[in-house]
């Protein structure tokens, strides 16, 4: 836990300008989570052009999101096991080579699945190393803005990417912005250089590697709020995971709108999280974080309740924003409340462990509704073209990425 005298309650703000190891590390996940969406999107286009066949976009969104959450507590013990700042550096340069290998190959299907899978599971490494990162860099009242500020740099580019790649696309070509990308990741990495060394709390000899994993899991159920945050956590997204492919329904069947109304409720969850970081990122209060995690939970399944009830798009608008609202105030909080409570040698075990629940929670919601409404949603989704689809799934947080390709397959 860092423990200087940097002024306390600073907005992110003046956190990034005043706390210069924790300027490095968002600057580095901000950089390459540019690189993610601009390569993804990439490769996105490339296999449909390349396939012509959704399933094909929906078999990489798998590989990419969702196998490797299957080995998240792994992945939470490595960045336990080692210094958490070369475990960071190291994911960064992998995923660099894996994108140049990409770039510079552009194979097959299966073997580019391959490529893919290897890239996403040095991501998913890297994901709760650098979450258990920011407790060794802030201050604890500087918790919320620290987390409130990574949010807005991650959701800010799942926007911009897309954009970017657009522009970039007629330019560059599919190599060149796959080259782009890992080009941020090695910039990502320089950064991340130059921060502290951090290694792995605790002394003495360590347990064999599957006991550490089996410890994290027995920490997170035994632990009571621990165990709280995460079932609350998986239960929203279990419950609230086919609001997206919902969505579509809504907006051209109930509401009698077009595509363009579809996409412009999916944008709306993007401006409520990121108007909810923002907000968070500002304040100058110390906010409550269990409060705020139950007020996350409560806007977030609110806003699901309501859009349902909705008559008109401006309406539904305004109430998928609301959501996105509580979705920043529940990913704030519960990371925050997480670096606080959970011991240094376990965190990235738990948010290995948090990650992958969340993700695998999403899958099974969006496979069971797709069984029990999947004939229509698949006459749906094939009225949508390839680049519209995907272009729209990109309009979706991280977590919920290529379940509305996944379904239309």
């Amino acid at each position: 836990m860092a423990t200087d005298d940097a002024p306390i309650c600073a907005g992110s703000l003046r956190l990034l300008a005043a706390n210069p190891p924790f300027r490095l590390l968002w600057s580095a996940r901000a950089v390459s989570y540019l690189g993610d969406s601009l390569g993804l999107f990439a490769l996105m286009l490339h296999v449909a052009d390349a396939t012509g066949r959704a399933l094909a976009v929906a078999l990489l969104l798998l590989v990419g999101d969702f196998a490797p959450a299957l080995l998240g507590p792994l992945a939470g013990t490595l960045a336990d096991r080692l210094d958490r700042k070369r475990v960071m550096v190291s994911c960064e340069l992998v995923q660099g080579v894996l994108v140049t290998a990409t770039a510079l190959w552009l194979p097959p299907l299966p073997w580019l699945l391959v490529l893919v899978w290897l890239r996403a599971l040095a991501g998913q490494v890297f994901q709760p190393a650098s979450r258990a990162a920011v407790p060794a860099l802030v201050l604890d009242s500087d918790l919320g803005r620290a987390n409130a500020a990574i949010g807005i740099a991650t959701n800010g580019d799942e926007t911009l990417g897309p954009l970017s790649a657009a522009l970039l696309l007629p330019v560059l070509d599919v190599r060149g912005v796959l080259l782009l990308d890992a080009a941020t990741f090695l910039i990502s990495a320089a950064l991340l250089g130059l921060l502290p060394e951090m290694p792995r709390s605790g002394s003495g000899r360590q347990a064999p590697f599957l006991a550490d994993t089996g410890a994290g899991l027995r920490y997170l159920w035994g632990g009571p709020t621990v165990r709280a945050v995460a079932l609350g956590y998986f239960a929203v997204v279990a419950c609230n995971g086919v609001d997206d492919v919902a969505l579509v329904f809504l907006a051209t069947d109930t509401l009698g709108a077009g595509g363009s109304a579809v996409g412009l409720l999916l944008a709306a969850v993007g401006i409520g999280l990121l108007a909810g970081y923002a907000l968070l990122a500002r304040t100058r209060a110390r906010v409550p974080m269990v409060a705020l995690l139950l007020v996350g939970f409560a806007l977030s399944s609110a806003g699901n309740l309501l859009t349902g009830l909705a008559g008109a798009v401006a309406s539904a608008f305004l109430v998928q924003a609301v959501r996105g609202l509580g979705i920043a105030g529940m990913d704030v909080a519960a990371n925050t409340v997480l670096q606080r409570i959970v011991p240094p040698a376990l965190l990235g075990r738990v948010f290995g462990s948090l990650y992958a629940g969340g993700l695998l929670a999403t899958l099974a919601t969006l496979l069971r509704s797709g069984t029990l409404s999947g004939n229509r949603i698949q006459a749906r989704c094939r009225r949508i073209s390839a680049r519209s689809l995907l272009s729209e799934n990109f309009r979706v947080s991280g977590r919920d990425r290529g379940c509305n390709t996944l379904l239309a397959a």
